[in-house]
């Protein structure tokens, strides 16, 4: 879950709590070019307060304009549509003839905002159920999540836990990863047993952990959100973390590291328990191929990597393009689109 729409919640229940209608908006449908994906949400406060964005920012001005002029007040959820035709595609700021329909949730105690965000927080993974009929939502954490589906009686919709990234070392390299990482919604946990490294540490909006790391992530429990990226250049510290990592559901585990490095750390993460196929989903040398020199422009390399993997985009290592044209951090590859 994007941390972006985890906030819209918190904003949502908190304006709720206050006193004031709120309207929770949800992309149900897009066709064309639309500027956001299918589940984007937004909270829309009774006085034209916005929290999060359903488009680039015209379609919101427009349901501002109709809150405050009192037009969308209404007990049941309503769907709205925009982009019917080119000219209001156009007055939206639609690309490309883009349309987008969006569902309209008047929130109240039936809505389940509160327990909905406590199962989150817990790291629960939740699909909420509207019924579209009387506006009740119900809450079921027991089944796989799958993608929003809409039909004309509910709206269910996928929720889970925000994605985060685990970084071992809190070293110089390590401060450019975090500081990308949080620009993209990470939650971002720093893990170093080195207390001269951790107490240097100036970066806001960082959790930070004196665990081992293979204490730490065992205590974290990685899901399916979680990434983890091994930074010291210390086997005692990395491997420790490798060991844990890869047998988890992490959609990313990286190490830096130069081709030789890495071979050894196959072969020494080959001496545990750990099958062949777990130690071939560790991204070593980390990071796209770019060229990288300085550490910001690895730490881009490793984000980049990290947002094709998480966005469904296939990656192939190719060892040939790395015998050519090796960066320090040893990174490279290929993207297929």
């Amino acid at each position: 879950m994007e941390s972006t729409d985890y906030e819209v919640l918190n904003t949502a229940l908190s304006w709720q709590q206050a006193g004031h209608a709120v309207l929770l908006g949800t992309v149900i449908h897009t066709w064309g070019s639309a500027p956001r994906p299918v589940g984007a949400l937004m909270a829309l406060r009774d006085d034209g307060h916005v929290r999060g964005s359903v488009s680039g920012g015209c379609v919101e001005d427009d349901l501002i304009r109709r809150a405050l002029a009192g037009e969308l007040v209404n007990r049941l959820p309503f769907v709205l549509e925009y982009g019917l035709n080119a000219d209001e595609a156009h007055r939206f700021g639609l690309p490309c003839g883009g349309t987008l329909k969006i569902l309209m949730e008047p929130l109240s105690q039936q809505s389940r905002i509160t327990e909905l965000l406590t199962l989150i927080g817990q790291g629960v993974r939740v699909t909420r159920s509207l019924n579209l009929h009387n506006g009740a939502a119900e809450l079921d954490s027991d089944q796989p999540l799958r993608p929003l589906q809409l039909d004309d009686d509910k709206l269910a919709a996928p929720f889970g836990p925000r994605y985060r990234l685990v970084i071992i070392g809190a070293a110089q390299m390590s401060r450019y990863v975090a500081q990308f990482a949080l620009a993209l919604d990470y939650q971002v946990i720093v893990c170093d047993p080195r207390q001269e490294y951790l107490q240097e540490w100036d970066i806001a909006g960082v959790a930070l952990s004196a665990e081992m790391p293979d204490d730490l992530l065992l205590r974290l429990q990685l899901d399916a959100n979680s990434a983890v990226i091994t930074l010291t250049h210390d086997p005692k510290l990395d491997d420790l973390a490798l060991l844990e990592a890869l047998k988890s559901p992490a959609f990313y585990v990286g190490a830096i590291g130069s081709r030789t490095n890495n071979q050894k750390r196959r072969e020494r993460l080959a001496m545990f328990d750990l099958s062949a196929m777990e130690i071939d989903q560790l991204h070593g040398p980390v990071g796209l191929f770019l060229g990288a020199r300085t550490p910001p422009e690895i730490a881009i390399a490793i984000l980049a990597e990290m947002t094709a993997i998480r966005n469904g985009v296939h990656i192939t290592q190719t060892h040939a393009a790395r015998s050519e044209n090796i960066a320090p951090h040893g990174g490279s590859c290929t993207v297929n689109p």
